[in-house]
């Protein structure tokens, strides 16, 4: 079976991309410890996708598979975007970023909250050239307040249908999501490629 590394130091969402990709006759494989974290100096989420996949392709010489996603909230001209991961801080938790985009919100109505993911996923051969790209996007909106106990990153707060992604199981967020999405698209590349 032929193999691909995930480029991402997130165990949330590397075990994420290999639920998503269960069915793929594919095996996935973790960065390995002693690889250096990426700089995501790209001013687009298609340019740090891109950035982490020749870079963990060169490092590890596999095929390598990166995301970059983002939280776009309309309200906020589409903030955090690209800066999602690091919203509050360089080192923030999730519960930080959380946290300052509920602040930021504070005086916005519940009305007024629309928002998406937007995932982008790159696909990189060994020698650190990207051979394809893909994009998702997941429309919703932002809750006043925290719910529910699955999920990662901003998920207690994201709600779809009336429902936040820590609401509903990891089976259906994984059968509605962005990087869902993205991935689906990307699928038969992956395919071909490998």
């Amino acid at each position: 079976m032929k193999s691909l590394t995930v480029g991402t130091k997130n165990q949330d969402k590397f075990r994420e991309i290999e639920a998503i990709l269960a069915a793929v006759p594919v095996r996935l494989r973790p960065l390995p410890a002693e690889a250096s974290e990426v700089d995501e100096s790209g001013q687009t989420l298609e340019a740090n996708a891109e950035l982490k996949a020749h870079g963990y392709a060169l490092q590890t010489g596999t095929f390598c598979l990166a995301d970059d996603t983002g939280l776009e909230v309309d309200a906020l001209g589409g903030a955090p975007g690209v800066y999602s991961a690091r919203y509050a801080g360089p080192d923030a938790t999730y519960a930080d970023n959380r946290a300052h985009l509920l602040e930021a919100l504070r005086a916005v109505p519940p009305g007024r909250r629309q928002a998406r993911f937007r995932c982008v996923v790159a696909l990189a051969n060994p020698a650190g050239e990207v051979l394809a790209r893909a994009e998702g996007v997941l429309e919703g909106v932002i809750l006043e307040k925290a719910r529910g106990q699955g999920g990662f990153g901003y998920d207690p707060i994201f709600a779809v249908n009336g429902k936040t992604l820590a609401e509903i199981s990891e089976a259906e967020k994984n059968a509605l999501s962005h990087r869902a999405a993205a991935l689906v698209e990307l699928r038969h590349r992956i395919l071909e490629l490998l």
